[in-house]
């Protein structure tokens, strides 16, 4: 499975795209890729750029990320190929629409809205959201935001945590860098938990079956003197939980700990 890099379009046409439905005032001022669409003579009234994000995103959801390209949108939505390009100029601004379409799909508090009291339950809104939303479009495990898609999906969960961790007290650099570690926290650990299902689609085997069959590892290969760590927790009965509650369990014990060093540096000032 490929991986893919959101980020790869060109700026002015896919920040027009992205914040297409975002107001005037937003728009920059010379004509942009998405004023040029709508004024494009003899196009099919029902087809727009919100519909073509969204074929693209079900074909993924239902096909995998490789269905979700120009020429398979086009199928899907009964057009010609060249048809989408007056409306999204290469399939970079279509993947960088498709993500920032879903990660506004996350139903994270914005400013003035009612939202949990205490910042630690805030954090956990937005790791139960985020992870909801990997579940939803697993695909997104193989999409690289190293260079992500800045619009206004990603600008809202960026905002809303770091409006969680704003009142802490922490100096403006320091709320900046635990909101960083927070996103990479779980935005990591929750597109790992869908490459595991993207997996186990693909090859029609769990990571019980998976790890089951390789169990000639520890009776055959594995020397207990030189792994006395991982032996002395096997004889402690570490090793009880399957493959994914460890996971669940790892995730849980990494997030409390991250914010247990947030919450402590807070409490030092």
């Amino acid at each position: 499975m490929t991986v893919r890099h959101s980020g790869g379009g060109q700026p002015e046409r896919t920040l027009a795209l992205l914040w297409r439905n975002q107001g005037k005032a937003q728009q920059p001022a010379q004509p942009d890729a998405g004023q040029q669409v709508r004024r494009t003579a003899g196009r099919r009234p029902s087809l727009d750029v919100d519909g073509l994000v969204r074929a693209g995103i079900r074909l993924a959801d239902e096909r995998g990320l490789e269905a979700a390209s120009m020429g398979g949108v086009a199928k899907a939505l009964s057009v010609g190929t060249m048809t989408l390009y007056t409306y999204v100029p290469s399939k970079e601004e279509l993947l960088d629409l498709m993500v920032d379409e879903i990660l506004a799909e996350r139903q994270l508090p914005g400013p003035g809205d009612p939202r949990p009291a205490d910042w630690r339950e805030q954090v956990e809104l937005y790791s139960e959201q985020t992870r909801a939303m990997f579940q939803r479009h697993p695909w997104l495990a193989r999409v690289s935001t190293v260079r992500p898609p800045v619009g206004p999906g990603m600008l809202a969960g960026r905002e809303y945590l770091l409006s969680t961790l704003l009142p802490l007290g922490l100096s403006p650099r320091d709320t900046n860098t635990a909101a960083l570690a927070i996103t990479t926290y779980v935005d990591s650990a929750a597109s790992l938990e869908a490459e595991s299902r993207l997996v186990e689609r693909a090859t029609g085997q769990s990571d019980e079956t998976w790890w089951h069959e390789r169990n000639d590892l520890w009776e055959t290969y594995f020397d207990v003197e030189r792994h006395p760590a991982m032996t002395a927790i096997w004889n402690a009965n570490g090793y009880q939980d399957t493959v994914r509650e460890a996971a669940t369990d790892s995730y849980r014990y990494g997030l409390d700990r991250l914010l247990d060093g947030i919450q402590a540096q807070a409490k030092s000032l």
